[in-house]
């Protein structure tokens, strides 16, 4: 990849994947999300150079260098469909968990788009450069900053009450990502939008849910976002890529969700709870 084309890739993803003022909610700015729209075009429309093989996760992504008006980036691109290894999968719920993170401003997930990779669909998303993961961090023994704890717990919390209503099952430590200034990255949602009935009548985190870790604090802007979705403005949202069972199954864990929020308020406070 020409050196001028990383530089400007690294450079653009770095203020692509900033934060804002902890205060502020984690939001995009305009600059930022325009070019976010930018690099959506970028995945859908650059010509593949080459692929390899990540060498990570059960649904065997492929790392492709594309290029597109002279310049170069990655994308990892993967197409699991069905049952594997006893899990549901579906690269359709990469996209749909993305589209989701930019209404409800979460603002954690790289841009993710639909692509066609020798004659087979699939979702195909933005490679961030430089991200170490959870599960790394922990086999390199690499201490979290003590002035960036609480704000990666805060980010974690607000990833967890996401999980909740795409009820991604499968967050784990390979799929929780920090730059290196210890803003939160998210892959991996090809695991989410569950329907069973144990996915719909209880959430996976916070006070009541099965895996605990109740919130400690929560975007005022997240959880006004959260209160504005319909069924019928899921389908405008994430189009085709969610059935109408899977949109009926996250409404159901919407209500769960602000049930739990307005028992927090309730307990600690609205100005304590809601930043």
């Amino acid at each position: 990849m020409k050196k001028k084309n990383f530089i400007f890739f690294s450079v653009f993803l770095a203020m692509l994947i900033g934060l804002q003022a902890f205060a502020a909610g984690l939001q995009f700015t305009p600059e930022e999300i325009a070019n976010r729209k930018k690099w959506e075009h970028f995945l859908e429309k650059a010509k593949i150079i080459e692929s390899e093989n990540v060498g990570e996760g059960i649904t065997k992504p492929k790392k492709l260098t594309m290029e597109l008006d002279g310049l170069q980036a990655l994308g990892v691109w993967k197409n699991p469909s069905g049952v594997q290894q006893g899990y549901k999968e579906g690269w359709d719920y990469e996209i749909a968990a993305y589209k989701l993170d930019k209404y409800l401003g979460l603002n954690m997930i790289p841009p993710t788009v639909e692509r066609t990779f020798r004659l087979r669909k699939g979702s195909l998303q933005l490679w961030v450069p430089g991200l170490i993961s959870e599960l790394k961090r922990r086999e390199k023994d690499i201490a979290v900053p003590e002035d960036k704890e609480e704000y990666r717990s805060t980010m974690l919390d607000l990833a967890r009450a996401f999980d909740d209503l795409i009820a991604n099952v499968d967050r784990t430590q390979q799929n929780i990502c920090y730059t290196e200034d210890w803003r939160l990255i998210l892959i991996d949602h090809s695991r989410s939008f569950r329907t069973k009935r144990i996915y719909v009548d209880q959430l996976l985190y916070g006070k009541n849910g099965m895996r605990g870790r109740p919130f400690k604090k929560l975007p005022r802007a997240f959880v006004d976002k959260v209160r504005t979705l319909t069924e019928d403005r899921i389908r405008r949202i994430v189009g085709d890529y969610l059935t109408t069972e899977e949109i009926k199954c996250v409404i159901a864990r919407k209500k769960l969700f602000l049930k739990e929020i307005d028992e927090m308020i309730k307990e600690v406070g609205e100005d304590t709870f809601l930043y």
